[in-house]
């Protein structure tokens, strides 16, 4: 296994602190040439700094920056080692600094994402991918640059499809299924679902993960998301992308091919394996994650999704068909919708429901992104009207 020099995007977020723990047990895997966050948690900045000794460090919010210095100072280290840059231009620029043999974790939050990605691809580095919205929002700027085997997936489910794909040619592919949990409202009616609070959305039975990405569970919103970015990442049509409910998290997806014989990953659920797979392909990481136990009784079952119920998957294919900026305003739109959901502006259902009525707008925007403003453009208009919806919403309960 060759030593790659590395960047690692969101460093101090979920993604980016187990990626963290993967590079410590395994230090021939990469060197750590720069960590970029928001600095909204220092104290872990520094930590990871004084561990892993990159180069530079880009920190987002630049008022944070003498923050993460004082913590580093605590530790013992010196600042002025290091090179520090600050802004959201930073970030930009620590992952456009690399070259063909390096690889970026892009493990950020949210629609910022998508630049620093594009910076990544036109460097010629591997874009070990972790933030969806790179793809949800600009996926047809990212197929314009992605090379072949350039941009590598970090998610259970888009990591299993890749792993299912390996020797298969793309004519012999039938479709994907992608596996669900089914969240912590699996079996339940939409009339029973009338009451449900920002508390029973946060119980997610099996993924640990912060309130919108376990509000997006709830919701389905984050199935809905994985099915557009598995049409971007493997060039397939939204018509060809199942969803099936697998409870026991076990098997995270599954390729079904032209013969009529189904492939299917199965581990855990762990999310170092899809970062250990990225970061280490075409190469693994022994001993990653513990093995599944075949001497002893399981089953592992299957179940139809209740798309009534949860229609984040049928607004989200439309939105994909529809094509421009449509999967933008639907990420942009429920992001406003999450956030009014916990303040106790909107009820549950509302949130999917008030997505399809931004949609819906007739002045909704539908032209093709030609670069990151027109993203920018089209998810600024949405977040404005999901306000306006909120706000009638709220007045209409009164």
């Amino acid at each position: 296994m060759t030593s790659a020099r590395l960047t690692i995007l969101g460093s101090t977020g979920s993604i980016g602190t187990q990626a963290v723990d993967v590079i410590t047990r395994y230090p021939d895997l990469a060197r750590v040439h720069a960590l970029a966050a928001t600095g909204s948690r220092p104290q872990l900045l520094a930590e990871q700094i004084a561990r892993l000794q990159p180069r530079t460090v880009a920190v987002a919010d630049d008022a944070r920056v003498d923050d993460v210095q004082r913590a580093l100072h605590e530790l013992g280290e010196d600042p002025s080692a290091l090179e520090f840059t600050a802004g959201p231009g930073a970030v930009i620029d620590a992952a456009g600094d690399l070259g063909s043999d390096d690889v970026v974790l892009n493990a950020m939050t949210g629609s910022v994402g998508l630049a620093p990605s594009l910076a990544a691809l036109d460097s010629g580095a591997r874009l070990a991918l972790a933030n969806k919205e790179t793809l949800i929002a600009g996926g047809s700027l990212v197929r314009e640059r992605a090379a072949d085997g350039q941009l590598l997936p970090v998610d259970s489910e888009h990591t299993a499809i890749a792993e299912c794909l390996a020797g298969m040619r793309p004519e012999h592919i039938r479709r994907l299924v992608i596996t669900a949990s089914g969240g912590p409202f699996r079996g339940r009616t939409r009339a029973e679902l009338g009451d449900v609070t920002p508390a029973d959305a946060l119980a997610h039975p099996t993924w640990d993960m912060g309130r919108v990405i376990t509000t997006n569970s709830a919701t389905l919103v984050n199935k809905a998301l994985e099915v557009i970015e598995a049409c971007w990442l493997f060039d397939l049509p939204e018509d060809r992308v199942d969803t099936v409910v697998h409870p026991q998290s076990i098997v995270h997806s599954m390729v079904t091919a032209t013969d009529g014989s189904t492939i299917a990953q199965a581990s855990p659920p762990d999310m170092r394996l899809a970062i250990g797979w990225a970061l280490a392909h075409p190469d693994r990481l022994e001993g990653l994650a513990t093995e599944l136990d075949f001497t002893t009784a399981q089953s592992w079952t299957f179940e139809p999704l209740d798309e009534d119920t949860f229609p984040a998957i049928r607004i989200a294919r439309a939105a994909h068909r529809d094509g421009g900026t449509r999967m933008a305003q639907f990420n942009a739109a429920n992001e406003e919708f999450v956030d009014a959901f916990h303040e106790g502006r909107i009820g549950f259902l509302q949130i999917v429901d008030l997505i399809r009525d931004v949609l819906d707008d007739p002045a909704s925007p539908r032209t093709d992104p030609t670069g990151v403003e027109d993203v920018q453009a089209a998810e600024t208009w949405a977040r404005t009207r999901a306000h306006e919806l909120i706000d009638q919403t709220e007045a209409a309960s009164r």
